[in-house]
């Protein structure tokens, strides 16, 4: 009698089974979480208050900054609790709604990088007409239509996934409700929910990458044209910390999905993992905008005001 696993409880493997190995790794990505917590939300902040930084790039940065710190938080605290206390168990329900926000918000990054390459290509390649191609309109449609496609995504993938019967081992081998992950314990046949996956993942990394290297391409053949050595050097800081991001980013994501089930390893899976689940949403803060004047400047404003109205309290 098939033993299906909807409403029962699953197992996560986590990253290690060594306890000698747990407590270090929950300091560590212990720092990396309250270094995404602080940096994304710190910058989310800045921006937000900062009247100067109320433009089409820091407008995409703002989003970005918003969505890595929540898939950060769908994943990274329960990983903590893993190891911290052994805590591995995660129920049918909660599993799904985990892979649901992931997806969700990975996606939309995706979508954003794109935008901002879009931004990068519009303000080096169209200076002058710069404020009337990035409009108030224009940018709101483009995160409004990342965030759509990640929902869309999202909720197609867990249907794809979770419509499948599942019987026997409730162990996933992964530190988080990953959808290759997931899908590896049905017993059905699964080449069509496979196939489906990889059409919806192809579309959404292949359509957002192709924005942008046309962007960059466009962008580089415009710098290699630029007669100022200070304009040169302006406009290929920009690009080099986001073609960085990018590159860390669809490399492991393609790496994960962009491949049939036969290649995935699930111990490269999850190192792969880590990287785009904790370490991105880390270093993006740093990355973007932390080496951006405009930013230094607006924090040190900041650190000021509070300076002086914590010296009118006291």
């Amino acid at each position: 009698m098939e033993n299906n696993t909807e409403g029962a409880d699953l197992i996560l493997l986590g990253l290690t089974d060594d306890p000698q190995l747990q407590v270090p790794l929950f300091i560590i990505f212990t720092f990396i979480y309250v270094l995404t917590l602080v940096g994304n939300l710190g910058m989310t902040t800045l921006i937000l208050l900062n009247s100067r930084l109320h433009t089409p790039m820091y407008f995409f940065l703002c989003n970005l900054s918003l969505v890595d710190f929540c898939y950060s938080s769908t994943i990274t605290p329960k990983v903590m609790t893993g190891l911290l206390i052994g805590d591995k168990i995660i129920s049918y329900h909660a599993c799904a709604a985990q892979m649901f926000f992931f997806v969700a918000f990975a996606t939309v990054e995706s979508y954003l990088l794109a935008s901002m390459a879009y931004d990068r290509y519009a303000a080096v390649c169209k200076p002058l007409h710069y404020t009337t191609t990035m409009t108030t309109s224009v940018c709101a449609r483009l995160a409004i239509g990342s965030y759509i496609f990640g929902i869309l995504t999202a909720a197609v993938d867990v249907a794809d996934t979770f419509c499948l019967s599942f019987c026997g081992s409730n162990v996933i081998h992964h530190f988080f409700c990953d959808v290759p992950a997931v899908m590896s314990l049905t017993c059905s046949d699964k080449d069509i929910n496979e196939l489906i996956l990889f059409l919806i993942s192809s579309f959404n990394i292949f359509s957002a990458l192709l924005v942008i290297l046309i962007s960059y391409l466009l962008i580089f053949t415009t710098i290699l044209k630029m007669q100022s050595g200070e304009g040169y050097q302006k406009a290929l800081s920009t690009c080099a910390s986001h073609l960085g991001a990018v590159s860390i980013f669809y490399g492991t994501v393609t790496f994960m999905y962009i491949q049939p089930s036969s290649s995935h390893s699930m111990d490269t899976d999850k190192i792969a993992s880590v990287f785009y689940t904790m370490l991105i949403p880390m270093l993006n803060p740093r990355v973007y905008s932390l080496r951006n004047r405009e930013v230094k400047n607006a924090f040190k404003k900041v650190v000021e005001k509070a300076k002086y109205s914590l010296g009118l309290i006291f």
